[in-house]
């Protein structure tokens, strides 16, 4: 896709000053937190929801664990954050271990709840499990989930994407046949795997739009709150870890603070590149923690909703 007058203008600009000034604050961010286990983990969910809920995310969501191992916690912070703080608030929900009659009874209760969005991925195999396969009697894929979440109701539904590829597809064609098949299926917008180059997204775009896909792909943000962490996640879900990465992060485990604005520096530029590219919403992979999400929406000019950027 060839980029835009506005576009090159704002690489430019990008390029030629500092390198986040007079940036308006443009842009829609939404933010992904998991169900807490203990009940300081509850507190630190709700802090970070506090803290992040005045930039006005437009919607938040909530994971499920692997095999539906968080269902019941993930509906109770789901509904939480949509009756307490008043945010859209989205629900994962996915195939593994479960038929479709239990799927879709989850799924009613949500909208009986009032949540009309709902995060619709295939899910990753349980513990021990040697590979996914479809659960007796439940949905097949993503693609047949949404086609059924659709037969519950109107739900606004969310896709995950993979610019490196999803580890379980042969090929990118394969892998990209199966997003356009979960958009076919009723999706609205697709939000991608993190990833740490920009270029990757890029391409990721291009080869989607020569697909004849056009829908909202979102770029999913993974601020590094542990490196040790970012590379057992990207071992398990294929993304390239720049050679460059573990130099920065070298020497950090004993200084979190220092880590944290080596953290947020990669990420905002990351943010920004994408944004001179022409993108304006970004998902935030928050693990629960809001200062980083926090200060790189803050560097990208967004501020708390009826402040000025």
């Amino acid at each position: 896709m060839s980029p835009t007058l506005d576009q090159l203008h704002e690489a430019k600009t990008a390029v030629g000053a500092p390198l986040f000034s007079d940036l308006p604050g443009d842009i829609d961010i939404s933010f992904e937190f998991f169900p807490p286990k203990t009940e300081k983990m509850a507190e630190t969910l709700w802090d970070s929801v506090a803290t992040l809920s005045p930039l006005g995310p437009r919607f938040v969501s909530v994971t499920y664990g692997a095999g539906g191992s968080t269902r019941e916690r993930t509906h109770q912070q789901v509904v939480r954050i949509q009756n307490e703080a008043k945010i859209p608030a989205a629900a994962h929900l996915t195939c593994v271990n479960a038929t479709k009659e239990e799927v879709n009874e989850v799924a009613r209760h949500y909208w009986e709840e009032g949540i009309r969005h709902i995060v619709a991925l295939r899910g990753d195999p349980p513990e021990g499990a040697s590979g996914y396969s479809p659960h007796p009697g439940g949905y097949e894929n993503a693609a047949d989930l949404i086609a059924g979440l659709k037969e519950v109701a109107d739900f606004e539904i969310s896709v995950g994407a993979y610019p490196e590829v999803h580890p379980d597809s042969p090929d990118a064609q394969s892998d990209i046949a199966n997003l356009k098949a979960k958009f076919d299926a009723g999706a609205d917008r697709a939000i991608t795997q993190f990833f740490f180059d920009p270029e990757c997204f890029f391409r990721f775009r291009d080869e989607v739009a020569a697909a004849g896909i056009d829908a909202e792909i979102v770029p999913g943000i993974m601020p590094v709150m542990s490196f040790k962490a970012v590379q057992r996640m990207s071992n398990m879900c294929g993304t390239e870890i720049p050679s460059w990465m573990e130099g920065l992060f070298e020497g950090l485990d004993e200084r979190p603070a220092a880590r944290q604005l080596v953290s947020a520096t990669i990420a905002a530029e990351l943010c920004r590149k994408l944004y001179a590219g022409g993108e304006r919403k970004f998902h935030f992979y928050t693990l629960n923690r809001a200062e980083l999400s926090y200060a790189i929406c803050h560097m990208l000019g967004k501020r708390p909703v009826g402040e000025a950027a």
